[in-house]
């Protein structure tokens, strides 16, 4: 189903709750591997999916559609991550950009969710090493095939500054691998 006609029954109350169901079919599982790729655990991710879709619920009728309707999910999707971490960081007192990649990668491990190969696993853990904006902008990239003006819309940010971040990631994540053979 199309997103205007998702939105147009979300505005008839009389079809609202069919109208979300719609959206959630539609949306719920790309949501959802996109906040898991950025908090790394099922249970974590499991959980913010639950909050965005609340968030998205309560605001939805306030939509203004002066951008996609992906693009809005996607930005509710990333603000919700980004502060999920750093309420994560701050209970830990530890920095996301430094000594919890170490953390995270274990958590990689530890969790039965994960059902990856060896490369899947090198790759989330280089992953680990890049700077938040970084792995959300290569994130969006490469695992969601977002165009850089899809992803400058949902974040805010130049289309030049995230060419700029995908290129450092990419160097950087094969540093890593180059570093761990």
């Amino acid at each position: 189903m199309e997103d205007a006609q998702i939105l147009a029954n979300f505005a008839d109350k009389s079809t609202r709750d069919e109208a979300f169901g719609q959206l959630l079919k539609k949306y719920q599982q790309k949501i959802y591997w996109h906040v898991r790729r950025l908090v790394i655990d099922h249970d974590d991710a499991d959980d913010l999916v639950q909050e965005i879709f609340i968030k998205v619920w309560k605001n939805l009728e306030n939509f203004r559609e002066d951008a996609q309707l992906y693009t809005w999910l996607y930005r509710i999707a990333t603000n919700e991550c980004i502060t999920f971490l750093n309420r994560k960081k701050q209970r830990q007192q530890v920095s996301l950009d430094d000594d919890s990649s170490a953390y995270l990668a274990d958590t990689l491990t530890d969790t039965s969710y994960f059902n990856g190969d060896q490369a899947q696993l090198k790759l989330q853990q280089a992953l680990l090493t890049l700077p938040e904006k970084q792995r959300i902008v290569f994130n969006m990239k490469y695992f969601d095939d977002l165009k850089y003006e899809e992803i400058s819309a949902m974040l805010g940010t130049s289309v030049g500054a995230l060419k700029a971040s995908y290129h450092l990631a990419v160097k950087k994540i094969a540093h890593f691998f180059e570093e761990n053979d």
